[in-house]
């Protein structure tokens, strides 16, 4: 972004969705320093470079050390003995061409600093936290601290003493429908009951399109009370007119402004099952670690009782003074046994973090931490740990920060492990970042393979970090892979480019998953994690899952035996939009986007799609009307054209005929005023009434809709269009459009079941299906006619007319029902249903699920050892509690969710015999292969398989 107000959309297009443009403008004037490149700098680096500040500066006086290699991947072991920073410059410079990116090998000093809007800190002295922490807020530079030991973290923001935050949730601004607004002190504003009203008491709101009590539309915000679901309190108004109908209430957003003190005691308490006062205790306890490493020159001894007691001794000191309620003193023994260890999910996690405060000091979007927060995974240490010392000695080996913690014989372990990850998308390249950095399926025997029947597209570049933009229109799987073996050559990994469903279960069967150890899940879609979910139960293995959303990510981590696994899929038919709405009532934007998506589909891919298969198939009669007309020349009376000229004359009809006769005949059968049976006006509420549009060639958005009809008309024909404008103009003036009246036979469904009742009776169209049939039975019309060339709907293309045609058919639906407009950016993420996304998230979410897998591996069997996690970084919300249990347990005879409930009892009964050994394991390894159990009762596969798997029994 070199030009302030340009932005790369095709780059940046996820993570636009998070923050806005003109967040991304703000941050693209931001120079950042980072200071530090080992594991935890160099990812919040690689977070912030992707998000597009201006410029990022890294720091590192020191040299690469084989415990570097545990954690950052940007350096690999020919970089020993050489600056840290300047190795990782390459590399990082390549993730984003629109940021600058340099490396400063000395010291920090004053001098440095002041060239920056931001700086972090990672890996430093208390000393120097505190020296250039004073002087970055004297001078107004945002100031961070991170730092990661072990399996505890820390960070600390300092934004100055007046930092304006101009949006603090990132959330869209609610709205409703107004049904009803009261004269009277305080008036009272009823909303349409179609959906509740979203907002709390407090907010400040705007009105627009009221009529009758039109002195709100101009007022300025005013301040709510919530009175219920759909409604609120707005003030006096009973000196304004009577309200007559319509109308729509707006949030509108509040800055506010935070005072941020010097390196204060302010801590944020992350909401962990079993941890409720821990974040004081390890506050106390990294100011120790700082007092033992200015004394000693070194971190505490690994496993060394005597740092162990120094350290505690210091703590206590402290707390002396701080009076805590209740001191954690085996976190602190923990914190002295593992401080010298370096692990890729900590990082990851913390370093996601951080990036994420780095952003909010440039953009001024969402609520900054203020100012400390704690996290540890201490839960993560083997739960009977038996080991001497010298199992955690470094060995000169890339694991060493790993080993550290954990020791060599869990590293041995993790280099067995035999795992399958299904997806290469954002969570799967930072999930395989980690695995390559803590030598999952590194070692004989361990193998990793992903899957990934995606390739690469620019959008992923922004938050996909293994894929440059040479590897575009490559394999996701092939490319992520390759890069893993870069980042450490021992991994074992295999790509595949399978869609993981009931088609790909000849590869990946009861062989391939009876051979695995776990499965990790980087899903985009709840579909394909019910399934993966229910093979997983099938084969009793464990599973690791993740989501992102925007700044909203979870981590969910299924245990056989011993947590809930991922579930059924839940219905969304709650949220799908009425029929009768998109056809003839629509009030919101998002219901005309997905008219218009549907009018794209229908246009486009299925009426092509139904011509080619009447040309393969002489017994399809299926949709006759549209497939006699697309194969039927213009000139007689069908919708076929011979040249572009009839593509624009298409176009221009369609367009007559959608925002003018249509509009006309819905007005010829609901006037404009209507009333109902029971003296209410019909168009009030959550009915819009719309106006029929006059085509206009001067106005832009009625040439954008016939420019892209005409050419996406011609494309499905194999006709050539063009985009000349004038040209265009010029052969409007010749289309002939039809008259329209409206007729009074026309029925309009006002609801869905009058919809659903009228085809229920049927139709009377079968004299018009005759005729149809006839027609289409001649000879001469298949022989002569064409294949089509359907179109499947891609948003990320912009030349190839789809978004333009759905922003212009949408828009000017929109502007039918007096319905604010959308822009390109809003309509492509609604009618292409984008999913937003953040490096930061991403990467903090693979950091929270190769925690479990620590858990997993180890083989944890207490349930309190394992985290479900809920976490928002645009809110510093942080959720991280114990996983339910299981929720059916066949001994128990209770019913498995979708299971017949006579499968139900003699699966219980089946679990009882085996675990009475009534019945052999194989004879279950019998009934498995068979799916057969005597007195002709069949037994999926399925189902035996978790009988089995509840008594233990893991053949």
């Amino acid at each position: 972004m070199e030009n302030i107000g340009e932005i790369d959309e095709g780059f940046y297009s996820r993570q636009l969705y998070v923050l806005g443009h003109e967040a991304m403008q703000r941050m693209g004037t931001a120079s950042v320093l980072i200071a530090g490149m080992r594991g935890l700098g160099v990812e919040i680096a690689k977070n912030v470079i992707l998000s597009g500040v201006k410029s990022v500066t890294v720091q590192d006086e020191g040299r690469t050390e084989w415990t570097d290699l545990s954690s950052q991947f940007f350096l690999r072991e020919s970089h020993l003995g050489q600056n840290r920073a300047t190795c990782s410059l390459q590399q990082l410079s390549a993730l984003n061409p629109h940021v600058r990116v340099s490396a400063h090998t000395g010291p920090l000093d004053e001098d440095l600093l002041l060239q920056f809007e931001v700086v972090v800190l990672t890996d430093s002295s208390l000393g120097d936290q505190k020296r250039f922490g004073e002087l970055c807020h004297s001078h107004g530079i945002k100031f961070i601290v991170a730092d990661t030991k072990g399996l505890c973290g820390q960070l600390f923001c300092d934004f100055g003493e007046a930092f304006e935050v101009l949006d603090q949730n990132g959330e869209m601004p609610a709205s409703a429908m107004i049904q009803n607004i009261s004269k009277g002190n305080p008036g009272v504003v009823v909303c349409t009951d179609d959906q509740k009203h979203g907002f709390s008491d407090g907010t400040k709101v705007s009105f627009s399109e009221i009529q009758g009590m039109t002195e709100l539309n101009s007022i300025d915000p005013v301040e709510i009370t919530v009175r219920g679901l759909h409604s609120f309190s707005i003030g006096d108004t009973s000196a304004f007119s009577k309200y007559e109908r319509g109308g729509v209430v707006t949030e509108v957003k509040q800055p506010c402004m935070l005072n941020f003190a010097l390196l204060n005691h302010e801590l944020l308490k992350m909401n962990d099952f079993g941890k409720i006062i821990r974040h004081k205790t390890l506050h106390l306890a990294f100011q120790a670690l700082h007092s033992f490493v200015k004394k000693e020159q070194r971190l505490p001894g690994v496993r060394s009782q005597v740092s162990e007691e120094a350290l505690l001794a210091t703590v206590r000191e402290l707390n002396a003074v701080a009076q805590l309620e209740q001191l954690d003193e085996d976190a602190v023994r923990n914190l002295s046994f593992t401080a010298q260890g370096d692990l890729a999910p900590m990082n990851a996690f913390i370093g996601g973090l951080a990036a994420q405060e780095v952003i909010k000091a440039c953009s001024r979007k969402f609520m900054p931490l203020q100012q400390w927060l704690y996290f540890d995974a201490l839960e993560c240490l083997p739960q009977d740990d038996q080991l001497g010392e010298s199992s955690f000695s470094a060995v000169c080996t890339r694991y060493d920060g790993q080993i550290a913690v954990f020791g060599s014989a869990f590293q041995e372990k993790l280099e067995r492990q035999k795992y399958f990850l299904v997806g290469a998308g954002a969570i799967g390249c930072e999930l395989l970042k980690n695995f390559a950095l803590i030598g999952l399926g590194a070692g004989e025997g361990g193998q990793i393979t992903v899957t990934d029947m995606d390739f690469i597209e620019r959008s992923n570049l922004n938050r996909q970090f293994l894929f440059r933009s040479q590897d575009i229109g490559k394999p996701k799987s092939e490319i992520a892979a390759k890069a893993v073996r870069e980042m450490n050559p021992q991994v074992n990994i295999t790509a595949h480019q399978n869609r993981l469903d009931a088609d790909s279960e000849g590869v990946y069967g009861y062989d391939f998953f009876t051979g695995l150890d776990g499965v990790a899940a980087a899903l985009d879609n709840v579909e394909a994690r019910v399934y993966l979910d229910g093979r997983c139960i099938q084969h009793q293995k464990p599973m690791l899952e993740g989501g992102t959303l925007g700044s909203k990510c979870h981590t969910l981590v299924v245990v056989p035996h011993l947590t809930e696994s991922y579930g059924p899929a839940k219905s969304s038919s709650n949220n799908a939009i009425p029929l009768c709405t998109l056809k003839n009532f629509p009030h919101r934007i998002e219901h005309t986007l997905q008219w218009a998506r549907d009018q794209f589909e229908g246009l486009f891919k299925q009426t092509p799609e139904n011509v080619n298969l009447f040309l393969r198939d002489a017994g399809f009669v299926e949709f006759l009307g549209g497939v006699w007309g697309s194969l039927e020349a213009m000139r007689t009376g069908g919708q076929r054209p011979a040249n572009w000229e009839d593509c624009v004359s298409w176009a221009r009809c369609k367009w007559e005929t959608l925002y003018n006769n249509e509009i006309r005949q819905l007005l010829h059968c609901f006037p404009a005023d209507q009333v109902t049976s029971t003296g209410l006006p019909f168009w009030s509420g959550s009915k819009r009434c719309p106006h029929p549009l006059t085509f206009d060639p001067n106005n832009t958005t009625h040439m954008e809709y016939v420019v892209a009809a005409a050419n996406l008309y011609g494309q499905i024909y194999g006709i050539k269009g063009t985009t000349d404008v004038a040209s265009i103009r010029k052969i409007l003036e010749k289309v002939h459009i039809p008259s329209f009246t409206p007729k009074s036979s026309v029925k309009i469904h006002v609801t869905d079941e009058e919809m659903q009742e009228d085809k229920k009776r049927g139709s009377d169209d079968a004299a018009r299906l005759e005729e149809l049939k006839g027609k289409l039975a001649s000879p001469s019309l298949k022989s002569s006619a064409m294949q089509m060339y359907p179109m499947d709907f891609e948003k990320d293309d912009d030349t190839n007319f789809h978004m333009d045609y759905i922003v212009a058919a949408s828009n000017l639906r929109a502007e039918n029902y007096d319905i604010p407009a959308a822009d390109r950016h809003q309509s492509k993420r609604i009618a292409g249903r984008i999913i937003p996304a953040i490096a930061t998230t991403t990467a903090a979410v693979a950091g929270l699920m190769c925690l479990e897998l620590y858990k997993v591996v180890l083989g944890h069997k207490n349930i309190s050892s394992y985290r479900t996690a809920y976490i928002n970084l645009a809110v510093q919300y942080f959720v991280l509690s114990q996983p339910s249990r299981p929720h059916c347990d066949f001994l128990c005879g209770s019913e498995v969710p979708g299971m017949p409930s006579s499968l139900c009892t003699k699966t219980v009964v089946f679990s009882q015999l085996l675990s009475v050994n009534l019945v052999s394991k194989s004879v279950c390894t019998f009934l498995y292969h068979f799916s057969f159990l005597s007195s002709q009762i069949c037994w999926p596969k399925h189902y035996v398989a978790r009988a089995a798997w509840n008594i233990g029994y893991t053949q």
